[in-house]
């Protein structure tokens, strides 16, 4: 049952989970395709009685998914019952050490943002540097450049962290879905992207709208969050030109739930930071 949970977490969802704990907690494990230490994966498991759980991918932007193991036969209608309620429990369970975890954690990024100093100009970070771009709104703590993170109602909820090479990260326990930063612009038209440097970069070169979702599974999130918002603005999707084609297929997704217009850089393998950088326009 553990390798039938493993395997289907894997084939559906990309997590890797070597030796499963199943104790009905929450545990984090590594997605396929990322840096070899990455914990983008979460999942819980329960093999007693009716084995049962559920996994996510905080990448892809799917949520979390509920898993029942195949037994080799129909379940009784009160094993079914009996099943689902642990389920619904330990989804409950779930829910609640999250929110918890995910207010500590907002508190924390509240302070540590109130701690940095406002990063003034392209020299104040080498990361700035390397990229080619002004700050607009982060600071500087220690040797990190941070970005903060609001949710739709505003509120400060996670810190992206950056170092000068350009290494990324979030706290533990972090909420990144659904969350995103913002530059202003002058007009009504939004473009929404994965990353800082390529926010930045559309804001000094268009002056539009900006919105940062941080990564390509959190494009479609963050996009039916500023549809909600502004429901009669134009909304771009600005992809990176991947060559695994994620980046175009999650701008492709997100441009079409919330009626909007896509735009990818021409040439394979880079990102509007990239692009622009190099002496080209939008």
């Amino acid at each position: 049952m553990v390798n039938q949970f493993a395997n289907d977490a894997a084939s559906k969802r990309g997590l890797i989970i070597v030796n499963p704990v199943a104790d009905g907690e929450i545990h984090r494990c590594a997605i396929a395709g990322k840096s070899r230490n990455n914990r983008d994966g979460a999942y819980l498991l329960h093999i007693d009685d009716f084995p049962c759980g559920g996994f996510q991918n905080h990448t892809d932007g799917l949520g979390w998914q509920n898993w029942r193991a195949d037994i080799g036969r129909k379940l009784t209608h009160q094993e079914i019952i009996a099943q689902q309620a642990r389920i619904d429990e330990a989804e409950h369970q779930r829910r609640i050490k999250l929110h918890s975890q995910r207010e500590k954690v907002a508190a924390k990024a509240a302070y540590l943002y109130g701690c940095g100093r406002p990063a003034r100009n392209q020299k104040d970070h080498q990361y700035l540097i390397k990229k080619g771009i002004q700050p607009h709104g982060v600071k500087i703590l220690g040797n990190a450049l941070i970005v903060p993170l609001q949710d739709q109602a505003g509120r400060l909820v996670n810190l992206q962290f950056i170092s000068p090479e350009g290494k990324k990260r979030f706290p533990k326990g972090s909420k990144k879905e659904e969350c995103f930063f913002i530059i202003d612009g002058l007009s009504e038209r939004i473009l929404i992207c994965e990353g800082y440097a390529t926010g930045a970069s559309l804001f000094e070169h268009s002056g539009q709208h900006i919105i940062v979702a941080f990564d390509a599974g959190n494009l479609l999130p963050v996009a039916k969050v500023i549809r909600s918002h502004f429901p009669d603005h134009e909304i771009i999707v600005c992809g990176d030109n991947d060559l695994s084609g994620v980046g175009q297929k999650a701008a492709n997704e997100a441009a079409l739930v919330v009626g909007g217009k896509v735009l990818i850089p021409p040439i394979a393998g880079m990102d509007w930071n990239d692009y622009l950088t190099g002496g080209c326009h939008v």
